[in-house]
């Protein structure tokens, strides 16, 4: 590999670290998302620092191509961000439901009592309506 390929690597992998960091910092990402892309950075950083970190790593496991590696950790990690939206999502979706069911019950509740109110109530007491004489 060439000396601006391991500065790209380098380079992209302090943007992904600032870019998060900033991110958090400006409550646009909360910490348990920002977990993933931190931990990816990192790892980025480290590779793109000591390129045969990847190498050896690659050895270890079996594979062939290091870069192949890196491949399927990217998807490894998409898979479990996917999965964990996922998982969030559902429980979003629920309680959307749950919040929805008990506005339903308590409109109906208010417009029963408001009908109720209104057949006690006469039409000159009613502090809403003007007297008519």
């Amino acid at each position: 590999m060439s000396l601006a390929t391991y500065i790209l690597g380098i380079v992209a992998a302090l943007f992904v670290l600032i870019v998060v960091i900033e991110m958090l910092r400006q409550r646009r990402l909360r910490e348990r998302h920002a977990v993933w892309w931190l931990a990816a950075g990192i790892i980025a950083l480290v590779v793109g620092i000591f390129p045969q970190l990847l190498g050896w790593a690659a050895q270890l496991i079996g594979v062939e191509v290091p870069t192949n590696l890196v491949f399927f950790l990217s998807a490894a990690v998409l898979f479990l961000v996917g999965l964990q939206h996922s998982s969030e999502l559902t429980t979003l979706e629920a309680e959307s439901q749950t919040l929805a069911e008990e506005l339903s019950l308590l409109r109906l509740r208010v417009e029963s009592l408001e009908r109720r109110l209104e057949q006690t109530e006469e039409p000159s007491a009613r502090p809403d309506r003007p007297k008519t004489d």
